[in-house]
This record gives structure tokens, C-alpha cells and sequence, in this order.
């Protein structure tokens, strides 16, 4: 199972473990069993801390890693490997005593949660967003006695999965009803569960004192934003809604310049750490709902956020981003996650011998037609436009395969579906004005991004796309309110250029700052 590099790494890593664990195997006479033991076999022999037992637990094949002597421990149906591998790695060293690197107050806030957590997730073995919630409630179950998770192999488990009417991963469970659905990491997860989280933070946000610079979103614009910032020394603060923003939901990048290829998570993760090489006020998990500019040049904008605290900065740098479009058609909302989907790498081996459809004809829409051909039985391309806009070597690749249909001049008008699943859409040809009806079990909706701006349409000006006008400075309509990424009229939505555009927005805040006469911050400070 595992080549002599890999297991090489693993013993290494293994080296960590400071209290004995077992291996506890449920396995049949199938093939993936075999392969199981096979990984687990490998395993226990990189450390004399591990061993292997029996098990006989209904889902097989399964194995839980459990800590010698006590309940604690994390249990995996099916072979974590692929984007799981690192979980699995992660498992090993934290039920056998090895210490988490979360913060020490959110490790104790799970530590004190209240209650009986049985956690169920489901899980892809190409899916991206899955890993983090595995290792966040695989962390939790190790923390707190009271807490169990498991970790399901959807395409291992397919009756489970369609009994329990799984169409997106990661989908998890709590105590066998529907907790939640997409990537959640720990804070998250502990914030929905924790009942008195939201209030705290409040709290805390409300004691914060103003800022110099205060940035709006955590992506790549914001991040490079709140680091510019920070190597000034100047006080800076972030409010995001989630660190990462949607670089989360990102899967192979190779256009990043400097790095051949990497991975959406990874890069956000490293993100996070660089921001935190700095003295940053990172406050994650906070909406903004409204901005209230200052009523003169040089005094404190306010930013309002859901949960009711303010912020204050005497600057301000938007970079919300932006979002994936819907199609904005009836039975869209009604079905998503139960066959409308937006992310074909986690969720496309969920409609394995399947009929799907892809909505867009651009980059996106024909690379996730030319991945999911690989996986369902046939793939219809919609695209609204006359022709494909995807480059020309995409184009070809796509036209090769024998299970995919093109379709443009194509409007989609419904998705129709049984009251539990998708099981087709409808579509106007726009040449001949007919009607056309597609029987299928999914749907991914590839059509382009929407800026998140929709909460600063009273306070600085936009553009009719909903973009922030930004001059080359980054500045907006007002004065000291800056602006950078894909939530502004920019017009190439691409990290690289996020980051350019955060720092840019960052210096000209600074030299935004400086300017100011002295006496005036002075009365502002007062």
C-alpha cells in the first residue's frame, strides 16, 4: 500500500507517539479489506507503540484508532488515503498522545463542551474540503470523552449513502440526524454546537479598541493586505468571515508564480500562518453587515457585523471576494446538495455510472466536464453562449470523449427533481425559442463568480455588476475606505492578483495615514 518514501515519512512522524494504540479492524473476506489490512499491517510495523486487534463493528471494512486502555479514539470505514492520508497521519499522533497545534482556548472550549456528540461524516477520497472536517471532529473525540466521530467512505458505503440520501461531501451527522454540509473547520464546528460562542465573541469584539488599518475578509487580498499593513506597525486588524476565503474551495492551482502546483487548503493554511508572523487581531467567523464611513476625512469608519459587535479602523480595506453564481432558476435552491452541486472534485464520485450535467462553458465548466467523464456514465455541457469560451486545448480534450454532449445556445429555465433528488432540468434553445427536457441525477453549476458586496450598497459606490470601484490606488468613493480582489472592479479574478492588490491597497492606507495633519488625529484619538 505504501511505496518506501511514504513509509519512510510515516515512521518519522510516527516517532511522536508517546502512549501506546491500537488497531482495531473490522474486516469481511472483500478485496478492500485485504487492502485495509494490508495499510494497517504497514502501519503497526513503523512503531513498536502500535498493534494490531480484532474489531467487529458493522461497517466493514472499518478500523478505529484507539488509545491502549480508555474510549478515546477515531474511527475510519473505509482506506483514508488520497486527501485523507494526512488525516489518518493526524489520528495516529493525536490518540497516541501527540498535542494539537489549535489554540489552547479553542482545545479547552472543546474540552468543556456539555453533552454527547456522536459525529458521522461522509467523506470522498478526491474531495478537498473533506479533510478538515475530518481531522477537526477526529481532534474533538480525542479531546472529550463525550464526543465520537466517524469517518465514512461515501463511495465504499454506497447503500448507506443512499439511504441516508448523501449527494454532497462532506455531509455530516449528530447523533444520527443532519448537522451540516461543505468544508467547516474546528472553530466552526465547535461555534455551532457551543451555544454560548456567538455571544462571547460579541463580547470580545466589542472590547476591541480602533484600528489603524481594519481589513474586511481573509483571503489572499486580505491577507497580503493585513501583512503590508502590519510591517508598518501600525495596529491592524482582520475580520473574516472565514480565513481563506474562497481559495478554501479551490483544487489544483498551477498558475500561482514561483510554486509549480499546489492545493487550495494549503495555500490558505499558509496564508494564516504568515498573517500570524505579524501582530494581526484576526477575528474569524464574522459576517460584516454594514459600513458606516466616517463623517469626516481622518475620524473612524465603523463596520457593523451580524452577530451585532462593531469594529473600528480609522482605515478600511474591503476584500470580501466573491462567490460562486447560481443560475438563479426555479428548483435550484430546492435541490442543492441533493444533486445541484458546485465543486465536481469533491462531489463527483457521488454520481459514479450517472447522468449529470454541467452548466458553463468556460474553463471551469469544461474541466469539470472532462473530470466527471471519468467518472459518470454521461456528462451534457450547457453553455448560454453560441460557442464554448474555454481555451482551445480544453476544447479538444472535451470533444474526444465519447460519453459528453455539447449543448450552447442553451438557457436553463428549471431544475426538476422528486421532492428528495434532481432528476432532470429543462432548458430554452435560444436560436429556435423550444423547449427542451434532460433526465439526469446531478447538475454542477460552473458560470462564473458574484461579488460579496451586497451589504455596501448604501456606503460606497458600485458598480452595476456589484464590484467596488477602485481607482490604481485602491481607493473608493471614499475617502480612506480602500478596497482589493475579487469583490472590486479588477478585471482578472486571480490570486496573484489579489495578493498585488491587497498590498497596493495596504501602502496606499499607509500613505493614506501619514497624511493626515497631526492635529486633526489628534482630536480623533481624543
Amino acid at each position: 500500500m505504501l511505496d518506501a518514501n511514504l513509509k519512510g515519512q510515516l515512521k518519522t512522524y510516527m516517532a511522536n507517539i508517546t502512549q501506546p494504540i491500537e488497531l482495531v479492524a473490522s474486516l469481511d473476506d472483500g478485496a478492500k479489506s485485504r487492502e485495509m489490512n494490508e495499510l494497517l499491517t504497514e502501519i503497526a510495523e513503523l512503531s513498536d507503540k502500535v498493534s494490531i486487534v480484532s474489531g467487529n463493528d458493522k461497517r466493514k471494512p472499518s478500523f478505529m484508532i484507539r488509545r491502549v486502555g480508555t474510549d478515546i479514539g477515531v474511527t475510519f470505514a473505509g482506506l483514508p488515503m488520497g486527501h485523507e492520508f494526512t488525516s489518518l497521519v493526524l489520528a495516529l499522533l493525536q490518540v497516541g498522545g501527540h498535542p494539537s497545534k489549535a489554540a489552547q482556548d479553542l482545545i479547552q472550549q472543546v474540552k468543556d463542551l456539555d453533552g454527547d456528540f456522536a459525529f458521522e461524516t461522509y467523506f470522498s477520497l478526491s474531495c478537498q474540503n473533506c479533510p478538515d472536517v475530518v481531522q477537526a471532529l477526529n481532534l474533538m473525540s480525542v479531546l472529550n470523552p463525550r464526543i465520537s466521530h466517524v469517518a465514512i467512505d461515501g463511495g465504499l458505503f454506497k447503500d448507506e449513502v443512499d439511504a441516508r440520501k448523501v449527494m454532497a461531501v462532506p455531509t455530516i451527522f449528530l447523533n444520527g440526524e443532519p448537522f451540516g454540509q461543505g468544508r467547516m473547520e474546528l472553530e466552526q464546528i465547535v461555534a455551532k454546537i457551543d451555544s454560548g460562542a456567538e455571544a462571547r465573541a460579541a463580547e470580545k469584539i466589542k472590547a476591541q479598541d480602533p484600528f489603524e488599518v481594519l481589513v474586511i475578509g481573509g483571503g489572499p487580498a486580505g491577507a497580503a493586505a493585513a501583512i503590508y499593513s502590519a510591517r508598518k506597525g501600525i495596529r491592524t486588524g482582520v475580520a473574516a468571515e472565514r480565513f481563506g476565503g474562497q481559495v478554501l474551495d479551490t483544487m489544483d492551482i498551477e498558475n500561482f508564480i514561483s510554486v509549480s502546483r499546489t492545493e487550495g487548503p494549503k495555500l490558505a493554511s499558509a496564508l494564516e500562518a504568515h498573517v500570524k508572523d505579524y501582530d494581526v487581531e484576526i477575528m474569524n467567523l464574522q459576517k460584516a453587515a454594514k459600513l458606516i464611513p466616517a463623517k469626516s476625512e481622518g475620524g473612524y469608519h465603523e463596520v457593523v457585523l451580524e452577530n451585532g459587535a462593531s469594529l473600528k479602523g480609522r482605515t478600511i480595506i474591503l476584500s470580501t471576494g466573491a462567490r460562486w453564481r447560481q443560475m438563479g432558476v426555479p428548483g435550484e435552491d430546492e435541490y442543492r446538495n441533493k444533486g445541484v452541486a458546485y465543486c465536481p472534485h469533491c462531489d463527483g464520485p457521488l454520481f459514479k455510472g450517472k447522468r449529470v450535467a454541467v452548466i458553463g462553458g468556460g474553463n471551469s465548466g469544461v474541466e469539470a466536464a472532462i473530470d466527471l467523464a471519468g467518472i459518470v456514465a454521461h456528462v451534457t455541457l450547457i453553455e448560454y453562449d453560441s460557442q464554448l469560451r474555454a481555451d482551445a486545448v480544453l476544447q479538444r480534450k472535451l470533444a474526444s470523449l465519447p460519453n459528453v454532449k455539447i449543448i450552447t445556445s442553451a438557457l436553463t429555465t428549471k431544475v426538476d427533481g422528486n421532492g428528495e433528488r434532481v432528476t432532470g432540468l429543462s432548458y430554452k434553445d435560444r436560436n429556435h425559442g423550444t423547449e427542451h427536457d434532460v433526465e439526469l441525477e446531478g447538475i454542477f453549476v460552473q458560470i462564473g463568480l458574484v461579488p460579496n458586496t451586497e451589504w455596501l450598497k448604501d456606503s460606497i459606490a458600485l458598480s452595476n455588476r456589484g464590484e467596488i470601484e477602485i481607482d490604481a490606488r485602491g481607493e473608493t468613493s471614499q475617502p480612506g475606505i480602500f478596497a482589493a480582489g475579487d469583490c472590486t472592479t479588477v478585471p482578472y479574478k486571480q490570486i496573484v492578483i489579489a495578493m498585488g492588490a491587497g498590498s497596493t491597497a495596504a501602502l496606499s492606507a499607509f500613505d493614506y495615514l501619514i497624511r493626515l495633519p497631526a492635529s486633526e488625529e489628534a482630536a480623533q484619538a481624543a
